[in-house]
């Protein structure tokens, strides 16, 4: 299938997320949307996690129906029979319901990191992994929180960031990885071929 990209740039969704302007990161997904929708789209993905906070303002203005990243992800713990995932990202987005509402919609539990952990993975995201720097500290960082979700009951963690993946996988984490990143792209490759298959006239 054919593929149209259009980014804004992180500062200006970063500077929203920090003042909780949700209508400001609304309002930048939309400038997106319009433009994918006139480059002839025909649906929409977002692989940022943090940003699907503002997916409720977003939804009923857009030009074109979109793939939620949580629900993508949800599905996907349903399919492998898991109940309880604990949720990794951003500082912003391990606060957010963006994944605890796709779970619970989906009938399943979740754990978030505490507060304390919340803040550091989303400190160590935000000044290493966005930046491409990965240090090994960083990464047994990672490890000990995903082992203390264990603890508690997870039986899976999602990568809830982009760049989690980048350092975290099935290889070296202490649960099954639910990678939403490649969840999306998945979903949205599925979406798009069945799209085209249905568009194209039998002969």
């Amino acid at each position: 299938p054919e593929v149209s990209l259009h980014s804004l740039p992180l500062a200006d969704y970063v500077t929203c997320l920090d003042n909780n302007d949700l209508q400001g990161v609304a309002d930048l997904m939309l400038t997106s949307a319009r433009k994918l929708a006139a480059a002839g789209a025909d649906f929409l993905i977002c692989p940022d996690n943090t940003i699907h906070q503002a997916f409720e303002l977003v939804a009923p203005a857009s030009p074109l129906p979109w793939l939620h990243i949580a629900e993508v992800v949800a599905a996907e713990a349903v399919a492998h029979g898991y109940q309880k995932p604990g949720i990794t990202g951003t500082r912003w987005l391990v606060a957010s319901e963006v994944y605890p509402k796709a779970l619970r919609a989906s009938g399943l539990g979740f754990e978030r990191p505490t507060d304390a952990e919340r803040d550091e993975l989303g400190r160590l995201i935000m000044d290493e992994l966005v930046y491409g720097i990965f240090r090994p500290g960083t990464v047994a960082r990672f490890q000990e929180v995903i082992k203390g979700l264990k603890n508690r009951g997870c039986d899976a963690v999602v990568l809830g960031c982009t760049e989690i993946p980048l350092i975290i996988n099935d290889g070296n984490s202490a649960l099954p990885t639910l990678d939403s990143t490649r969840l999306l792209a998945r979903a949205a490759l599925r979406r798009a071929i069945e799209g085209a298959s249905q568009a194209t006239p039998e002969i």
